[in-house]
């Protein structure tokens, strides 16, 4: 399929009681981000300041009228929203825009479509695809027969036109049925894998997790700078000091993560589920780690896996930087965004103890300190699996 080139989108957000000004700039920058891994570049952000999203077409008549002047003198081709449209919403907005109209959900999808390798992962994001797309059948297809290709049109959204609810209700059916019987296949390789403790790699995407991993594994999984680099997990064989264990590298993490995307990777997450130890992995040069923290435990939660033993690993501290505070400005408070490095270490991260480390995944800065804490918590699980082996580590006690 050929793609559009140089395809011109707007992006919407809003500012309510929910989110001020500034995080709706962080999310949206965000969304520019989501907008750029799937191949289009933003020409100009939109946000209204509204309490309650106007449910015909989530923004206010002036906004529209805004953005409909912007979009017929600029020769835009998509419009995305940061929140997620209900379908009457989006028939609404493309009549009135007459552009492709996407919503945050449908983007992540779209990106997840491009970046599924194998079967499986394909199969996954296709099951997703129509869960989201079945309540949207409605004039949708004139819509799509408007606008070929580009972001938002792969998958089941161009082979499907023609089709009704009850046949794409038949291939959700059969997608699951696909799913499930990958994932018996799946369930038997982890069961092969024997009695080995095992790590998982969890964090918002983009953090550095697959570096991190081709660092310690000194394997070659694809990584790269961009949102959801990684689909399919990672299972690797890593021996630290002739301890061997299992480190799964998984799916990133994002805020509003679609709720059919976590359904249709339950297998994908059944990894960090089985996992022993969890390694949190958050970018600390990212102004907003720490909201990045919320969104991964919340999801970590709605698997059941919160409560596992975890390393907190702050990653990309050869790139923090902290702003500089002016005492001359009397406006001016010293809070977080102006903590340096040694600062951030003194507050709750110190609470947590010893699971904390900081590194630099590519430099390999503390590299060494942190196969030593994964090593250590790796062993205590390891001695107490195989309490026959304690010959190897005589300076453990377990219990």
């Amino acid at each position: 399929m050929k793609k559009l080139e140089f395809e011109k989108t707007i992006i919407v957000g809003i500012v309510n009681k929910d989110q001020n000004q500034n995080n709706s700039n962080e999310y949206l920058d965000e969304l520019e981000f989501l907008t750029l891994t799937a191949g289009s570049v933003v020409d100009k952000r939109f946000i209204q300041k509204i309490d309650t999203p106007n449910p015909s077409t989530f923004i206010g008549s002036g906004k529209m009228n805004e953005i409909l002047s912007y979009v017929r003198s600029n020769d835009i081709n998509t419009i995305i929203f940061d929140d997620e449209l209900s379908p009457a919403q989006e028939r609404n907005i493309s009549k009135i825009l007459n552009i492709k109209v996407l919503d945050r959900t449908n983007l992540i999808l779209d990106i997840f479509a491009q970046r599924a390798k194998t079967s499986y992962a394909r199969t996954q994001v296709e099951l997703a695809q129509c869960q989201y797309l079945l309540p949207r059948l409605k004039g949708m297809w004139t819509h799509l027969e408007r606008q070929k290709g580009g972001i938002g049109m792969r998958g089941p959204g161009e082979t499907e036109i023609e089709t009704d609810r009850r046949i794409v209700r038949d291939k959700i059916s059969l997608l699951k049925k696909k799913i499930k019987n990958i994932d018996k296949q799946m369930s038997i390789q982890r069961g092969n894998r024997g009695k080995l403790v095992r790590v998982a790699l969890v964090g918002y995407t983009n953090v550095g997790k697959s570096t991190l991993m081709n660092t310690i594994s000194k394997s070659k999984v694809f990584a790269e700078n961009k949102l959801f680099a990684t689909l399919d997990t990672t299972v690797r064989k890593v021996v630290v000091e002739n301890l061997p264990f299992l480190l799964g590298d998984t799916v990133g993490f994002i805020r509003k993560l679609p709720t059919q995307l976590i359904e249709s990777f339950k297998s994908t997450l059944d990894e960090v589920r089985e996992a022993d130890i969890l390694l949190h992995m958050v970018d600390i040069s990212h102004q907003n780690f720490i909201d990045h923290i919320e969104s991964v435990n919340k999801i970590l939660k709605d698997i059941n896996s919160l409560n596992k033993p975890t390393i907190m690993v702050f990653n990309k501290i050869d790139i923090f930087k902290n702003e500089d505070f002016d005492e001359t400005n009397l406006l001016d408070e010293y809070s977080e965004k102006n903590y340096t490095l040694e600062e951030w270490k003194q507050t709750w991260m110190a609470k947590i103890g010893d699971n904390v480390i900081f590194i630099s995944a590519t430099k390999k800065d503390n590299i060494d300190v942190f196969r030593n804490k994964v090593y250590s918590v790796v062993r205590k699980i390891h001695i107490k699996r195989f309490p026959y082996n304690n010959f190897l580590y005589p300076d453990i006690e377990y219990k």
